[in-house]
């Protein structure tokens, strides 16, 4: 039953992070189309979205034994308050650069992807300690 409830947790993760770049594609477009005021919502969008993130997962995280649950949360919840962060800063900067380290280059995987990615891998095993 844990192994279902990770794939689902995986699954969730995965809509979630999709969410959040179908985001942040409208707040660049936005951007590129000289709307500000639009670019700025949408990133803050994606910071609600990522802010809320580990709550929102709550439900699904439920189901995961105790160590593995506590790790996942660790993990989502440093996400989490970063966005909370940049929302209580009200910096669109700091919020546009959410998930993606100092340096990012384009292309490259966003950090979000590559915890899921070690999700998949390391499956109960996770740790949030180790890139």
């Amino acid at each position: 039953m844990p192994q279902k409830t990770l794939a689902s947790l995986i699954d969730w993760l995965r809509q979630r992070h999709d969410a959040v770049m179908d985001v942040e594609r409208q707040a660049l477009a936005r951007l590129e189309a000289g709307d500000t005021p639009g670019h700025n919502a949408r990133m803050r969008q994606k910071a609600e979205l990522l802010a809320s993130m580990a709550q929102d997962a709550k439900d699904v995280l439920a189901g995961l034994p105790g160590e593995a649950r506590f790790n996942i949360s660790l993990a989502l919840e440093r996400f989490s308050s970063s966005a909370r962060m940049a929302l209580q800063l009200n910096s669109v900067f700091y919020m546009s650069a959410l998930l993606y380290p100092d340096d990012h280059k384009p292309g490259q995987p966003d950090n979000l992807s590559v915890c899921i990615e070690r999700l998949e891998r390391e499956g109960l095993q996770f740790s949030p300690n180790h890139s």
